[in-house]
């Protein structure tokens, strides 16, 4: 039997001053729109903001 596909999917957050990328999991019922979360970059030591990419 196959197994249901969830709402919830693995998604990349890139910084939006640097390429670093961080991976997450969101809801897609919860949160259907692209996500933006300031998050800590360590190629620029400080916090920038992080927006949802493909």
């Amino acid at each position: 039997m196959a197994s249901k596909k969830g709402n919830r999917i693995v998604i990349k957050l890139r910084s939006t001053e640097s390429s670093h990328t961080y991976t997450t999991m969101k809801n897609r019922k919860n949160d259907p729109s692209r996500l933006e979360l300031r998050r800590y970059d360590p190629t620029l030591r400080r916090h920038v903001m992080y927006r949802e990419s493909k």
